[in-house]
């Protein structure tokens, strides 16, 4: 698992898709995590978490044991982390469905 600064404005990893993006300072962005903000530190750890959830979903207590640890930094449970990394997979290919438009 290697996460990787691309111009000190961006994280990415091999392991997934998420990402995070610096605005400003030492605020950053993760895909994952819509609607906060964190700090340098806070974004690897989430970046951390995302790849590992790709990766390899935790299956055993110690597995766990790291991810609750891990996702305690950024205020979350283990339970709440492997679920928000799943809810918010973005596919930055697709595209949105059409609306459908109802005929009276």
């Amino acid at each position: 698992m290697a996460i990787e600064v691309v111009s000190a404005s961006t994280m990415t990893s091999d392991e997934t898709t998420h990402m995070a993006r610096c605005v400003g300072g030492d605020r950053w962005v993760v895909t994952w995590l819509p609607g906060r903000t964190l700090t340098g530190q806070q974004a690897v750890t989430a970046m951390t978490i995302a790849s590992t959830v790709a990766s390899s979903p935790a299956s055993s207590a110690e597995e766990w044991a790291v991810l609750d640890d891990l996702a305690l930094e950024l205020g979350l449970t283990a339970n709440e982390a492997v679920f928000m990394v799943a809810e918010e997979h973005h596919d930055y290919r697709r595209q949105p469905s059409p609306r459908r438009r109802v005929l009276e």
